[in-house]
Formats: structure tokens, sequence, C-alpha cells
């Protein structure tokens, strides 16, 4: 490739996307990344992914790179222990040997293997861009080419939840143990020129419990495809049918109170919940058994966008029951779709969803009662769902797209790429 002389303000980029977990069609992490991406090369600049499983549906014009790690993690598998003819790498020795210590190995692994990717290939590319991987090898890597990281939330909320919701002091152990990676991410987070940061209230607990600047967070909100999350006039909402995203059974999505408040309303009116999500053995499977909800709790997974709009529009109401969100993208494409929003207050969920009564139904995080109640106030009055999911969407439209997403994610690109010290990486590369 020949050099450059200069990266002009409008010259397209080259942009090098990690992320260590792209999951397709739910997690807030493979939703951004197919987008932001997209958009990114929708303004005109050339994208690459390197991805570990499970691996992110991607535009066509954008090339995926699989950095295979050994998928201790997959739905089918949990948890498993590999078999020696799969070790195929020193990455792959990192990850097990972390993994037997009793700690979340992804990020670190990853880390390793992008850096190793990368070191050679540092004359291709401008800029990398890391998403919420933060391990050490990133540090390295941004030594190498420069780096920008989006951080969505501090991990350390989910840690907290998860071992307040622990029965015994050995879980709680076991969990501050398997979440120690958090350690490892803030070290990595202080050390990057820039983070960005989805939401005010990300950024408040990314600086409090990370240790992050504030000087080097800059808020770039995610977005929505209005053409795609859209009111479907031809889909006749089902009565009493509500919707709601879990992309993990863990305590910080608030599936349980969302399951309990269902069986209360259960014993007076007739409701129903499509879950996108798959369904896993474990609490929230073993807690639909023991409400006695099976047959009035459907769980959908690996389905088109298209699909999940049908889903959204007939629906009488969406349902985000989160104790901690960082942003929340299944809010905001309920709330696009025109389908009534009710949602908690947990994290950054009432600067997502407005107030009250006028663009959401709000209620308390971690109240089943409260939940139930608030939803119930939506099912009950046509007019005010009407209102909420018009105006819902109109919130929407005024705030999030991934066009805007995109054009303040370059902007932060080249913020970076102008800081001096990057601008030697560019000329050290040949990139300038």
């Amino acid at each position: 490739m020949s050099a450059r002389r200069e990266l002009s303000e409008n010259e397209p980029l080259s942009i090098a996307y990690l992320t260590y977990r792209g999951k397709p069609h739910v997690g807030g992490q493979g939703v951004y990344t197919r987008h932001l991406t997209k958009a990114l090369v929708d303004l005109g600049h050339s994208v690459e992914v390197l991805g570990g499983q499970p691996y992110p549906i991607l535009d066509p014009r954008i090339t995926l790179t699989e950095l295979r790690s050994l998928d201790l993690f997959n739905d089918a598998y949990p948890g498993r222990f590999p078999a020696f003819w799969e070790f195929k790498s020193r990455e792959d020795f990192l990850e097990v040997a972390i993994f037997s210590t009793g700690v979340f190995p992804e990020p670190l692994a990853f880390s390793a293997r992008a850096l190793r990717h990368l070191r050679p290939r540092v004359g291709q590319f401008d800029l990398v861009h890391d998403n919420q991987c933060l391990g050490y090898g990133i540090t390295k890597l941004e030594k190498l080419i420069p780096t920008v990281v989006t951080l969505h939330h501090p991990i350390t909320k989910d840690r907290e939840l998860e071992m307040s919701h622990a029965p015994n002091a050995y879980k709680r152990w076991s969990i501050g143990r398997w979440y120690s990676f958090v350690k490892m991410q803030g070290k990595v987070a202080r050390s990057m020129p820039r983070i960005v940061v989805v939401s005010e209230n990300s950024i408040s607990d990314i600086h409090t419990d990370m240790g992050v600047s504030r000087d080097q967070m800059r808020l770039v909100p995610v977005g929505v495809d209005p053409e795609l999350f859209r009111p479907l006039e031809h889909v006749t909402r089902i009565p009493g049918r509500l919707i709601t995203t879990a992309s993990a059974d863990v305590a910080l999505k608030g599936l349980s109170y969302l399951l309990e408040a269902v069986a209360k309303l259960r014993t007076e009116r007739e409701v129903s919940l499509t879950v996108i999500g798959k369904p896993k053995p474990g609490k929230s499977m073993d807690l639909i058994a023991k409400l006695g909800l099976e047959a009035h709790v459907q769980f959908v997974s690996g389905v088109t966008d298209e699909r999940i709009v049908e889903l959204y529009s007939e629906s009488e109401l969406a349902v985000v029951p989160s104790l901690y969100e960082g942003f929340s993208l299944p809010a905001i494409e309920a709330m696009c779709s025109g389908t009534p929003l009710v949602a908690t207050d947990g994290g950054a969920l009432p600067e997502v969803t407005g107030r009250d009564g006028e663009t959401v139904l709000q209620c308390p995080a971690g109240d089943a009662s409260a939940l139930a109640a608030a939803i119930a106030r939506g099912l009950d009055n046509p007019e005010l769902r009407a209102t909420i999911g018009a105006a819902g969407r109109q919130r929407v439209l005024d705030r999030w797209t991934w066009t805007r997403c995109a054009q303040m994610t370059v902007e932060q690109y080249r913020e970076v790429l102008a800081m001096p010290q990057n601008r030697e990486k560019l000329i050290r590369n040949g990139r300038i």
C-alpha cells in the first residue's frame, strides 16, 4: 500500500473493529456492532470486524475476520472444558488457564488473539475500535495503532447485582472471583486516550466504579433504524400480549421480576409474554415452572429483525424490567416501533425513556408489584397506550439514529487521530 501524505478531515478511514462476543440478534454488543459498522460503511469508511464466537451478523460490505476461541460458553454447553485436540494456539491455553481459576476468560484471551493478528497488519488500518473488550492486549495494541474504546456500562454493576442476589457467602465469593476481570478492564480503560460512552449515567458510573477520568470520556448515544423499527398498521395487537428482550439470564436484566408481575396479573386477567431470547436451563426457567407460566411465556430467538418488528406490533406493551441499564437498545427499538413502553428507573433508563405518563410508563426497579401495576395501567387504558406509543417513537426519531451515532463516532476517531502521539504512529505505520 502506498503511503498517504495526510489524513484530511473528509478522507475515508480504515477501521479495525474488535468485538469479543458479537451475538447477532440479542445482546447490546452484537446489535451495536452490526448497526454501527453498517452506518460507518454508509458514510464511506472501510471496516473490518475481528470477532469471537458467537460471531456477529454484518452488512455484506464488511469483512469478518473470525478470531476463533474455544467457545467455552456456547449456548449448547456453557462452561464446558475443551478436549486436548481443540488447543491450537497459546491463546487457547491462556483461555483455559484463566477459566480454570474461576475467572471469565474471554476478554483477556480475545485481546491477546487480536494483538497477535493485528501486529503484522499495522500498516493496513488508521484506527482500532474496541467494543468493550478491554483486555491487556488492547493496551499493547494501542501502542501500535491509534485506538478508541466503546464502554457501554461498567461491568462492576453486573457483579454488584449478581452478588446481591447470591444465596450464600460461597456463591458471593465465587461470583466476585468470576467478575475479577473487571479490575483488568478498569486498568486498561484508564490507559486509553478516548472512551466512547452511550449515556451520561454510564459516564458517571464508569468514573465512580472504574476510576476513568471524565476528560477521557465522550457521550455518543447509540441508535435505531427508524425505517426498520416502525409501526406496522396491518398487524393487529393481541390483547394482553407483552414483549421483552432477555439477552442473558442474569439478575441485572430483571426478568424474574417481570415473570412475577405476569403471574400476579394473571390472577385477574389474561396476560401472555413473548421473550426475545433463548430459553436456558436455570433461574428464569425454574421460576417459570414454579409460577405455572409454561403455557403463557414464549421464547423467540434466531429470527430476523423484520420478525422482531412484527412481534412488537403484535404486543400491547413492551417491557424493560432491568435493574440497571447503561442505555438499553431494546427500549428505543420498542419505542421506535410505536409500541408503548413500560420500563423501570434502573441506571440510564429514565435518561433514555423520558417522563412517566408521556413517553413511558415508569416504575421502580426491583419491585414486581410496582411493575405489575405499571403494566396494568397500560393495559387498562388504550388511549394512554396510543399517546405513549406515538410520543415514544417521536422521542427516538428526534434523538437516536445509527447515522448520527456513526457521525459522532467518526468525530471521536478524528480527534484521537489528531493527537500528537497518534500522528507519530500513523507516520510510523505508513498511513500518512
